[in-house]
């Protein structure tokens, strides 16, 4: 289930939930206030949701639980309330916590089930006001990760069915929390893959490259060692979905002078860009690998010298950059199966993983846009917004 379908599922339990509630305000005196008693209570629920939201999207844990329960028993209007992994109550709020040790015994049918039931909560205490208790599932994909229980006074048909529909609001935020966590750990992946094809190959030869200026210039190899050292940080980092343009271009420029090491005069390159998009935030080594497919292309079984220019610039709401070689290029046919994942680990996944990256961050209109044909070498356009919201650089320079 994507996240649209979920949250379109989630959209009927407000509404029942704020209808009750709004029923139960508009028998009370009315008001001067604007809107309707329905339409203030109405709003009042969704407000209240809104702010139960944020904690159980992180996860359900004992903090999390502590953080959403109170809103949620604001949510019900109910005397108490408490949320349960499968072996233990994460958080109780409202009065009654004498009852906590007896919750997870009332619970083993619902947890096993995955069904909601009600029961008579037996208390000792007469001037106790939970006498009667309903326990929801909280369920994700057809696991059942815990429990909501709420609390009332006395027997209530529309107060179950009330805490079912809450139940399911936070199972859906919970499963929304679980689609998150799969589209990082694929991200994570993805830019495994990329990391993979920094060829050993590549590695040898410029350490290779490097060695050869030890005796003959000395300063030059100590300063291409640094540029390796630096370069390898960066690609290696551990942390950080997005990156700036600066730090993805310094990374590039650092590759490109390991790369003129060791060709030499058979690589030429531009590089222009334009100051005001360099602090623009995009994914991490989504310009890399397109560089890196430019240089192997660019000198592919070429003996003359191959050039690569590299730009990037202001158009308004978005970043431009374009990076060209002059390479053997391939046939479109052959390049659309690269795109749909189809060619060699060696030949695709560079192209394919940046395409369906950027798709994924800023929408299919920002996929990549190349331009190519044999022997008239290639042209690869990526435009990214400025401002997107969720994107943003969460690292420190690596510099």
């Amino acid at each position: 289930m994507n996240a649209l379908a979920l949250l379109l599922a989630g959209c009927p339990l407000l509404l029942a939930t704020g209808y009750w509630i709004g029923r139960y305000a508009a028998r009370r005196a009315g008001s001067s206030d604007l809107g309707t008693p329905v339409e203030r209570a109405t709003f009042h629920t969704l407000h209240t949701a809104s702010l139960a939201a944020p904690p159980l999207r992180a996860g359900l844990t004992e903090e999390t639980a502590r953080k959403a329960a109170r809103r949620l028993r604001s949510l019900l209007g109910t005397d108490a309330l408490c949320l349960t992994d499968r072996d233990a109550v994460l958080a109780w709020d409202g009065a009654g916590e004498h009852h906590r040790s007896q919750v997870m015994g009332r619970l083993g049918h619902a947890l096993e089930t995955g069904r909601g039931e009600a029961f008579r909560s037996s208390c000792e205490d007469v001037d106790c006001p939970l006498r009667w208790a309903v326990a929801a599932p909280l369920t994700v994909d057809d696991r059942v990760l815990g429990a909501l229980v709420a609390y009332a006074p006395r027997e209530s048909a529309v107060f179950v069915r009330a805490v079912g529909e809450v139940a399911r609001w936070v199972s859906v935020q919970l499963e929304l929390t679980e689609l998150d966590r799969s589209r990082t750990r694929l991200i994570e992946a993805e830019i495994k893959a990329l990391r993979a094809q920094i060829s050993p190959h590549f590695i040898f030869n410029s350490l290779a490259a490097i060695a050869s200026f030890v005796r003959t210039d000395p300063e030059r190899a100590r300063e291409l060692l640094l540029e390796f050292a630096d370069f390898t940080r960066y690609s290696f980092r551990k942390h950080g979905e997005f990156t700036t343009l600066a730090d993805e271009l310094h990374s590039i420029d650092q590759y490109l002078a390991l790369v003129r090491a060791r060709f030499g005069e058979r690589l030429g390159v531009t590089l222009q860009v334009a100051p005001e998009v360099l602090p623009v935030a995009l994914p991490f080594l989504c310009l890399q690998p397109l560089v890196e497919n430019a240089v192997k292309h660019g000198l592919e079984g070429k003996q003359a010298r191959s050039h690569i220019t590299i730009t990037a610039q202001d158009a308004g709401a978005e970043a431009v950059v374009v990076i060209e070689d002059n390479g053997v290029g391939m046939k479109p046919e052959r390049l659309r199966r690269i795109l749909r994942g189809e060619g060699t680990p060696s030949a695709g996944v560079g192209l394919s993983n940046v395409d369906e990256r950027l798709r994924q961050v800023y929408g299919d209109d920002y996929g990549l846009v190349i331009e190519t044909g044999v022997g008239a070498g290639m042209k690869i356009t990526v435009r990214v917004p400025k401002y997107q919201p969720g994107v943003h650089s969460n690292l420190s320079s690596v510099r």
